[in-house]
């Protein structure tokens, strides 16, 4: 009897001893699903929280981002290939998105990438989502390139993560809704500061989700704005919107050349027939010619100023110098007579016979189209890329002469700076 009870004390041992292993087992398994949950949490909110325990941890918490990009091409044992540049990029900036905001670019390429700035600095105060912006494709211009097409896009989205977040396009959902045609836009008022933006623009991101800025020229104010917002600014316009690796080998390529051929000049000749008709600046023209710029001003309606006195704007120094009056600006410079200057421009309205005494001053005038013309020839009839190919030689150059105090000769006096 006494056996037998033991042997059924020893039973209820054993379920009990079976029954704790099982449950600690349960403990276990759940403490570690816990464990990792937390893991992952931690990782997704690295930028917020990073515990010294896990940025020890390699791979965990304290990698970089590193973007490769392609730059140079270097030979290597007969073979051409990429050489990547590494760049390590801050981490993600995590903050509550407050909508979407996508913008329409107007203008030229300086025009643009002033804009562009503007735009970044307006996403990242409002606390919103940039979409990449779309650029301008029906201006005078007519160059149908995308942001991709000028703008190395990886690098731009990736370099101001830790400011804003970009997208190449909305979300599905959002993007179908913009589709069927439900989209707020509308053109900012021009020269606003950032608090405009706070009271009129964010209640209509907050409300409708996707607000389309659908001019973005001078929209922001230069001047009266944080210390912060201007860096993030600059920071945009000179690191952050690299051009493509194909402008930038070819814009490489063009400053060799150049080289090759001792000091050389980088004359802004903003003397095209859009700058002519747009600002109405007609001196040295013919009649013939003064009526084909106003004819073309109003043929673009969206160009508000049509009656212009050009006499009454040359005196009030509204207007480009005439290739004349560069010729002896050079001189008086004392720019020397054998040095290259290489025509930072579209084509220069009157051809050869307003570019003669500049070309008598100075024999060695050269262009990108006389230097590479069989390279060149393959960004023919894209105007921004054409641009951003002078852009890059203006900052290399010994000496960068603007004839106009436009937006190229801003930016480019900034970066050389």
């Amino acid at each position: 009897m006494g056996g037998g009870g033991g042997g059924g004390g020893g039973g209820k041992s054993e379920k009990a001893r079976r029954s704790s292993a099982r449950v600690r087992l349960w403990v276990a398994r759940a403490s570690t699903v816990l464990l990792w949950t937390c893991l992952v949490q931690l990782a997704a909110y690295r930028e917020l929280w990073a515990p010294s325990v896990l940025s020890r941890w390699p791979g965990c918490l304290n990698q970089p981002h590193v973007v490769q990009r392609p730059s140079e091409r270097v030979a290597d044992a007969g073979q051409t290939q990429a050489a990547r540049a590494l760049v390590v990029l801050p981490p993600k900036r995590i903050y509550r998105n407050n909508g979407y905001l996508m913008v329409s670019c107007n203008g030229g390429l300086n025009q643009m990438r002033a804009a562009i700035c503007d735009m970044v600095t307006i996403a990242r105060y409002l606390n919103v989502t940039l979409i990449v912006p779309e650029l301008d494709k029906a201006s005078f211009w007519a160059d149908p390139s995308d942001f991709q097409d000028i703008f190395d896009v990886d690098y731009f989205i990736a370099s101001l993560r830790d400011e804003v977040r970009i997208l190449k396009q909305l979300p599905p959902r959002l993007k179908r809704r913009v589709e069927m045609g439900s989209l707020r836009s509308l053109p900012p008022v021009s020269w606003s500061d950032i608090g405009y933006y706070r009271r009129q623009i964010l209640p209509l991101v907050k409300k409708y989700k996707v607000v389309h800025l659908n001019r973005t020229d001078a929209r922001l104010a230069n001047n009266g704005l944080p210390v912060e917002m201007q860096r993030l600014r600059c920071r945009v316009n000179y690191n952050a919107l690299r051009f493509t690796p194909e402008i930038e080998d070819l814009g490489r390529r063009l400053v060799r050349a150049l080289r090759r051929n001792g000091p050389f000049v980088v004359l802004h000749l903003r003397y095209e027939m859009d700058m002519l008709a747009f600002s109405g600046c007609t001196h040295g023209c013919s009649s013939m010619e003064a009526q084909e710029l106003t004819k073309m001003r109003y043929a673009y309606p969206w160009w508000k100023e049509k009656v212009i006195d050009s006499d009454a704007k040359r005196k009030d120094g509204l207007c480009p110098l005439t290739p004349e009056e560069t010729a002896l600006v050079l001189q008086a410079l004392g720019i020397d007579r054998g040095y290259q200057i290489y025509i930072a421009a579209g084509e220069i309205y009157g051809g050869q016979r307003r570019m003669a005494a500049l070309t008598s001053a100075y024999p060695n005038v050269v262009r990108k189209e006389t230097l590479l013309p069989w390279e060149v020839g393959l960004f023919q009839n894209h105007s921004s890329q054409m641009a951003a190919l002078d852009y890059m030689v203006s900052l290399e150059s010994d000496v960068f002469i603007p004839t106009y105090d436009g937006n190229m000769a801003k930016v480019v006096e900034g970066h050389r700076r």
